[in-house]
């Protein structure tokens, strides 16, 4: 009876919820008056930041309890979204090294020891929300660790070989076995464990581990039935399939532009990669959804370097230009203390906090982002115009929302640059976001950028 409820609010959800049709319905601002509850719940994340908590590393007690000491500084910095990586117990069957992969879970409702209890992660919910963040817990369905109750007592919701042998999704996770999805049984036990997170601890959503390797339509299911507990925020580790930002994702990463990113930092590509970036993005996205983009996550530091090995000095330069672009920036745990190692996947190995080195940088891009409408999330924000400068490693660009303007100039090399010429829409008053100085743009004005140097200005 309890399954059928929840089917008839979700239906009928869908029904009366534009977003939840298409999502291509038009975009709301904070204030707008009759919108719809959707709309109004989503208008939190119009100029939010979101920040991976890597709970194992953060501190040396790697607690809920311990982290939750954590969130005054948090909270001052800005952010406003909370993404815990997985919290559940990790399978001891084939786990790799000591610890095992946080994405090798042996039961979805359950919580890993390691961490705390159930009662101590609702209780760091409740504390988070009443400060004013929203939390995101990390959910893996596209496979399970090799012990837990659903592979010993349901090994036909897993996927098998010819010979009957259950197998792993990738040849290299041989510490996960591959979850069936034609399987209709393990598709409502999937959702149904979904949805005990956000009735019981009353998380706000879920990032999705590799959401593309499981099925559109699942998706879409799961999201109707959680909206029909409360409205959620979803977003997908995926950047290949956009038909998950139709209905059930609000936001997919923006893979494509960290590797962009990465590239212009290593000398292998110039300013003109990322206006043909956001030029394929505006035919291919549905509009009220976005990207989130990052210089730095738990994978790419684990397994591909740290910020500073792949950007070295072009890392707050390509900090400064994830905020500056359309969609939603990522601070990884221990990024505003300049944490410059690789941390182990498998193994404790905490964060060294010292001094927040970079606590002030990104505070200023956060205050910035948030005063300014035009550097705003999908289309509460402004679309990006960007000028031919005549130069490969110089990027100009401006942002304009209900007479809010932003433009940003970027030298995006290792030597030093000038701009000089800007006309048009650039002309103008300004102040510097990150040194509050006031800035003209004449037609005669010239910026002579030292090598990896960048103004954001915001329109007086």
């Amino acid at each position: 009876m309890k399954k059928l409820f929840y089917l008839s609010i979700a239906i009928l959800f869908i029904a009366c919820n534009p977003a939840q049709q298409e999502k291509k319905a038009e975009c709301v601002a904070p204030g707008t008056e009759e919108i719809s509850a959707q709309a109004n719940f989503s208008a939190w994340s119009n100029d939010a930041v979101i920040y991976e908590v890597n709970v194992r590393q953060y501190t040396p007690e790697g607690t809920f309890e311990a982290f939750s000491k954590h969130l005054p500084r948090l909270k001052e910095l800005g952010v406003e979204v909370l993404w815990f990586m997985p919290i559940y117990p990790i399978s001891e069957k084939n786990r790799k090294g000591t610890l095992g992969s946080y994405y090798a879970i042996s039961d979805y409702t359950g919580v890993n020891p390691e961490f705390g209890t159930f009662d101590d992660f609702k209780l760091l919910v409740e504390e988070a929300q009443r400060m004013g963040f929203k939390v995101l817990l990390d959910w893996v369905a596209n496979h399970t660790g090799w012990d837990g109750p659903w592979i010993e007592n349901h090994p036909d919701w897993f996927t098998h070989d010819s010979l009957g042998n259950i197998v792993s999704p990738v040849e290299d996770w041989s510490d996960v076995a591959d979850l069936n999805y034609d399987n209709a049984q393990m598709r409502a036990a999937m959702i149904d464990a979904m949805q005990y997170w956000v009735a019981e601890a009353n998380i706000d959503g879920f990032r999705c581990d590799v959401a593309g390797m499981v099925p559109v339509d699942f998706w879409n299911d799961a999201r109707a039935a959680l909206d029909s507990i409360k409205p959620v925020f979803m977003l997908a580790e995926d950047e290949a399939e956009p038909e998950l930002l139709h209905r059930a994702f609000n936001m997919n990463y923006g893979w494509e532009f960290h590797h962009i990113m990465n590239s212009i930092a290593q000398g292998k590509a110039g300013a003109d990669a990322v206006a043909g970036y956001y030029a394929k993005v505006d035919s291919v996205y549905p509009k009220a959804s976005y990207m989130m983009h990052f210089t730095s996550n738990h994978d790419e530091n684990s397994w591909n370097g740290t910020v500073y090995e792949r950007m070295g000095e072009a890392t707050k330069t390509m900090a400064a230009l994830s905020f500056a672009v359309p969609g939603m920036p990522l601070i990884y745990s221990g990024q505003e203390a300049g944490n410059n190692k690789r941390l182990e996947f498998f193994e404790k190995d905490e964060i060294d906090w010292g001094e927040p080195a970079l606590h002030d940088f990104y505070e200023k891009l956060i205050d910035a982002k948030k005063a300014n409408p035009a550097l705003w999330n999908g289309c509460a924000g402004g679309n990006i115009s960007f000028l031919d400068s005549n130069n490969d490693d110089v990027l100009v660009f401006n942002r304009e929302k209900e007479g809010n303007k932003i433009v940003g100039i970027f030298n995006l090399s290792e030597n030093k640059q000038s701009v000089l010429g800007l006309t048009g829409e650039y002309l103008g008053s300004y102040r510097n976001i990150m040194n509050n100085a006031q800035e003209s743009i004449t037609h005669n004005t010239t910026f002579d950028l030292q090598p990896w140097d960048f103004k954001i200005l915001a329109g007086e």
